[in-house]
């Protein structure tokens, strides 16, 4: 006697290919806002007619407002006597949309863990903001401002070597002049990734970039992971004893997690639209999965065209 198989549900068939999409996209958005660290001067303003606390909201505010359409954004607000200068710089491998959304974070987060101080320094995972009085005292463009170094030492050898030569490809992306002060790259199962400062020029960048690799070579080691950030630079790495994940490897142009979420709408857009084209919608037992796999084709087909634009 044979094992009786109910018909396939063609809503199985077509939510199958979205399931698999919803579950491999990671939630890109919230790591970008993730706080790396703060810097906070000790002296607060001193402002009792509350001056400085409206020019920091308007330089804020000019800043939120041009991060929609640039990665990296310098101003003055203010006149002579309460002028504050601040900037606002996104990694260079977000959309508009990603910076804006990080940018819009940091003016909350300074008032909240540095309140009025006369500067400061947000750093999120995908931007930071700086500010600081006109006069406040200038440090280089080196100045080592944090690090962390991952607590697991890589074993085996030639560890050294391959990060050397990992670390050594940030220096010659941005040797190119292209990179627009963004570099990305693996090499050897360690991801790299190095951000200069917007008004850098290449000699400028590609010299912070080197002091920041001299930084993390003698700070972290041996360790699998480390992180400098200096006044103008900063550059991480990560090793993957299995090998380099897909997301990683974002580069410049758009990244893949946001091509997937992408391909999520267009079948969420697809479906809510072939489902409201018909006033009723029936099946028939002999139809069923010859429609099925219809619906899937055309859903693929419309969303490759869709990627293609």
């Amino acid at each position: 006697m044979g094992l009786f198989l109910p018909p396939p549900n063609p809503f199985s068939l077509l939510f199958l290919p979205l399931s698999l999409l919803l579950t491999i996209t990671p939630s890109s958005s919230s790591d970008l806002t993730t706080l790396v660290y703060k810097g906070c001067a000790d002296q607060k303003f001193q402002d009792p007619s509350g001056i400085y606390s409206q020019t920091l909201k308007t330089l804020f505010d000019t800043l939120k407002s041009q991060s929609s359409t640039a990665k990296f954004y310098k101003t003055t607000a203010g006149d002579s006597q309460s002028a504050i200068l601040g900037l606002f710089q996104c990694r260079g491998d977000l959309s508009n949309s990603d910076c804006n959304n990080c940018v819009s974070k940091l003016p909350e987060m300074s008032q909240k863990l540095c309140g009025n101080t006369i500067a400061a320094r947000i750093q999120l995972t995908g931007c930071y903001l700086r500010y600081e009085v006109s006069g406040f005292k200038q440090v280089s463009g080196t100045e080592l401002l944090y690090k962390v170094c991952g607590s697991t030492q890589a074993s085996g050898i030639g560890f050294g070597d391959r990060l050397d030569t990992a670390l050594g490809e940030i220096e010659k992306g941005m040797e190119g002049g292209s990179s627009n002060g963004f570099y990305t790259g693996s090499y050897e199962s360690v991801f790299v990734l190095g951000q200069c400062e917007g008004n850098l020029g290449n000699g400028d960048c590609v010299d912070c970039v080197k002091s920041a690799v001299e930084r993390v070579r003698s700070e972290c080691g041996n360790s699998i992971s480390g992180q400098v950030y200096l006044q103008k630079c900063y550059i991480s790495y990560t090793y993957y004893p299995n090998g380099v994940p897909t997301q990683s490897l974002s580069g410049t142009g758009q990244n893949p997690q946001n091509t997937q979420r992408t391909v999520a709408i267009v079948l969420l857009r697809s479906e809510k639209t072939s489902m409201e084209d018909d006033d009723e919608v029936s099946f028939r037992p002999s139809t069923t999965l010859f429609s099925a796999f219809c619906s899937l084709f055309f859903l693929i087909f419309k969303m490759k065209i869709y990627l293609l634009l």
